[in-house]
């Protein structure tokens, strides 16, 4: 939810939507905190659950968000307002929580006795290690300009560094899962709305590769691999554009042909996000580049991670309503 409305609110901005972006960013910053929270009310209340969950292979990539959505509220808050000092904290949590949950996830999926067939044990929600990876690249990149020459040095190597990381990553985790999608079967049900990351993942690839490209004048080792770093960005565009028909045709096919129901699922923020983050990594890319031709793309996705974003949200408060009258006391 928190990734999914930051970079709805970035994209607003980049567009120069400012009140949207900003009333986006004010209740983003009540969602994360209200998400921490819950997160650490649940890990006080029941441990046990709380950190199973690191150990399943299906619900403990989802722990990934937290990294994910400290990047992105804190690159909020240095695009819309220049708050250096509060993305800094949001950058220090991120930067915590990587070694913590990547190692710590995935070395116990490693050791674990009792593993799920490959079939049951892996879904788009992996994808969110390399989202994670990748944010903490753009929020460093985002940072290097606000610092002396060597803070500007530390961290364009640290971006430049979680940049290759993460798409060594989705190489990884991709190969797996298109040999999941094309080798067993699959049901309506195993396209949750997670597996929109497969393009989402690319996105946010694109969008650090694009800010390297933006920084390679304040670091020399960007400037000497100025042409390499411009074709991986662009592969990696080009890779998230290819899942774009994609996934609509495996949406077509789950709620039309196989009539699955429509209705409001948490997982539907990670459709979202993807959507919102093509809009920004693309435009970014386009300045970067100086692809002026491509001008059309960012608001054509822009709009649609808007309507998705509004149809989610409203969803969500249906479903909390719902609860609340379900209660026996409400």
């Amino acid at each position: 939810m928190v990734m999914a409305t930051g970079i709805v609110s970035i994209a607003a901005h980049l567009l120069g939507l400012e009140h949207l972006s900003r009333a986006l960013y004010a209740l983003n910053s009540l969602l994360y905190a209200g998400l921490w929270v819950l997160y650490l009310l649940r890990m006080v209340s029941c441990p046990r659950a709380f950190f199973g969950d690191v150990a399943d292979h299906l619900r403990g990539p989802g722990y990934f968000s937290a990294i994910a959505a400290s990047g992105m509220l804190g690159s909020q808050a240095l695009l819309l307002y220049g708050h250096v000092g509060g993305a800094i904290a949001l950058w220090c949590v991120s930067v915590a929580l990587w070694p913590m949950l990547v190692y710590g996830i995935f070395t116990t999926l490693t050791v674990k006795e009792t593993k799920p067939p490959l079939d049951h044990g892996i879904n788009g929600g992996w994808l969110l290690a390399v989202v994670a990876t990748q944010s903490i690249a753009v929020l460093s990149a985002l940072l290097a300009s606000h610092g002396g020459q060597a803070c500007r040095l530390g961290l364009n190597f640290l971006a430049l560094s979680m940049w290759l990381w993460g798409g060594m990553l989705y190489i990884w985790l991709m190969s797996l899962m298109f040999y999941r999608y094309t080798f067993f079967q699959v049901h309506a049900g195993d396209l949750a709305a997670p597996y929109w990351i497969d393009m989402g993942a690319m996105a946010i690839s694109t969008l650090a590769g694009a800010l390297l490209i933006a920084n390679a004048p304040d670091a020399p080792f960007l400037e000497a691999l100025h042409p390499f770093i411009m074709g991986v960005t662009i592969l990696y565009w080009a890779t998230g554009t290819w899942w774009i028909p994609m996934l609509v045709a495996l949406s077509v096919w789950r709620h039309v042909h196989e009539r699955y129901p429509l209705t409001y699922d948490p997982q539907y923020w990670g459709k979202v996000f993807p959507l919102g983050m093509y809009a920004v990594s693309t435009h970014a890319m386009i300045t970067a580049l100086g692809l002026d031709f491509l001008d059309f793309l960012p608001r054509v996705a822009f709009a649609a991670a808007l309507i998705a974003w509004a149809a989610t949200f409203v969803g969500w408060l249906r479903a909390l309503l719902r609860s609340a009258s379900a209660r026996p006391d409400g």
